[in-house]
């Protein structure tokens, strides 16, 4: 099946467990190193890929796994 790139079915719940543990965007990109753009991109759906170093970086600070942080919503 191809990929169709207007229809994002991956899901960043980053918002949600910003907001469960009360960290701000600004502490979460100081603590992962890397800009808050880059993870506003992310918390936005907007992110086209993102590199395991990261991904597993923001994981650890927020004590999460990697299914916690992404899901994919069905298809209408």
């Amino acid at each position: 099946m191809p990929v169709d790139d207007d229809e994002a079915r991956v899901h960043c719940r980053l918002d949600e467990l910003l907001d469960e543990r009360g960290m701000t965007l600004a502490k979460l990109a100081e603590l992962v190193g890397v800009t808050v753009v880059n993870l506003s991109v992310l918390k936005n759906d907007r992110a086209r890929a993102i590199r395991f170093s990261t991904l597993t970086a923001i994981c650890d600070v927020l004590r999460c796994e990697v299914g916690d942080l992404l899901v994919v919503t069905p298809r209408e």
